[in-house]
C-alpha cells in the first residue's frame, strides 16, 4: 500500500536519511513539511515501512523528488519502484527535479529525466575563512517578500511556506548583505552544519555570507556547489574545503528561470 506519511513517518525518514550518510539537519522536520504537507509517501505492508519517497509540488507547474530510499530489507523486490510511480503521478503534469546518484542517470532516463549540471557536496572540519566583514545583517530582520523575490529569482518560483520556516527555524542562522545582495542559511546537521542556500550577486559576497555562517556555527561546515559553476567550486576549494560526493540535477523538461550565477550553494538535495 503507498499512503501519505504522518508526521512522525516523516521523522522516520529523515533518520532513514541519517542512516544512508545524507547528513540531515537537526530540525528539519517542520519546514521540509511547511510547502506540501502530503509530500511524503510511504509504501508499507502489514503496517511495516518498506520505502519512501518525497515529491514536493511547488506553485502549480514544478515538482521536486526527494528521499527516496527502500529499507535495507525490502530492497529488490519492488517496493521503491512502487513508491517512485506514486511520486511520479503525484507530480504529474509538472516539470520535476531531483538530484540523483549519478550512476542511476539512465534509470532516470527512463522515467523522462535529463541531466542538467552535477551538484558537488564539499565539506571541511575547519573552513579556512577571513573573519566576517561588517555589515552583515539577521535575514529575518530585512522585510519578508523582498527575501522571497531574491529567493523566487535563484531557485525559480517563489516557495513561501518553506523560506519562511527554514529562515525561523531554531538553531537555523540566516544572513543578508546589505541592500540584498544575497542571503545564505546553515543549520546544525547530525555532523557539523550544512550552509543551503547560498546565494549571491558575487563571488565576494558569497565568500562574505560563508564568512558569516562559520563565525556563527564553528566547526565543520558542509556546502553543496553546482559544478559548472566555477566561482562556486573555487569558493570552496579556497576555504580549504574538500569535494566528498556528487549528484545529477535532473529535469523532465525545460528547468525553471534561474538566476544561476547567484547560486554559490543549493539550498538541500532533498528539496531543490
Amino acid at each position: 500500500m503507498i499512503r501519505e506519511m504522518t508526521h512522525t513517518e516523516v521523522a522516520m525518514a529523515i533518520e532513514w536519511a541519517a542512516r544512508e550518510g545524507w547528513n540531515p539537519g537537526l530540525a528539519d522536520l517542520d519546514a521540509f513539511l511547511a510547502e506540501d504537507p502530503g509530500a511524503f509517501l510511504l509504501a508499507e505492508q502489514d503496517g511495516r515501512p518498506l520505502a519512501c519517497i518525497s515529491a514536493v509540488r511547488y506553485g502549480e507547474k514544478f515538482g521536486f523528488i526527494g528521499f527516496y530510499i527502500a529499507a535495507p530489507e525490502a530492497r529488490g523486490q519492488g517496493h521503491g519502484l512502487a513508491v517512485w510511480q506514486a511520486a511520479m503521478q503525484r507530480l504529474s503534469g509538472r516539470v520535476i527535479g531531483l538530484d540523483g546518484v549519478v550512476a542511476q542517470q539512465a534509470n532516470y532516463r527512463k522515467s523522462g529525466f535529463s541531466l542538467a549540471w552535477n551538484n558537488a557536496r564539499y565539506m571541511s572540519p575547519a573552513p579556512n575563512l577571513p573573519p566576517p566583514p561588517v555589515g552583515l545583517v539577521p535575514a529575518a530582520s530585512l522585510p519578508f517578500d523582498d527575501l522571497l523575490a531574491y529567493d523566487a529569482t535563484c531557485f525559480g518560483l517563489p516557495r513561501p511556506a518553506f523560506l519562511r520556516s527554514w529562515l525561523g527555524t531554531a538553531g537555523h542562522v540566516a544572513l543578508a548583505l546589505p541592500g540584498l545582495a544575497g542571503y545564505a542559511v546553515a543549520r546544525p546537521c547530525r555532523e557539523g552544519s550544512r550552509v543551503g542556500p547560498l546565494f549571491a550577486d558575487t563571488a565576494e559576497g558569497a565568500r562574505a555570507l560563508l564568512s558569516g555562517l562559520a563565525a556563527a556555527l564553528p566547526g565543520a561546515l558542509v556546502l553543496d556547489v553546482p559544478e559548472d559553476h566555477s566561482e562556486a567550486v573555487a569558493l570552496a576549494q579556497g576555504a580549504g574545503m574538500q569535494k566528498t560526493f556528487e549528484t545529477a540535477r535532473m529535469y523532465t523538461g525545460t528547468p525553471p528561470a534561474m538566476a544561476r550565477a547567484r547560486i554559490f550553494g543549493v539550498t538541500s538535495f532533498e528539496l531543490g
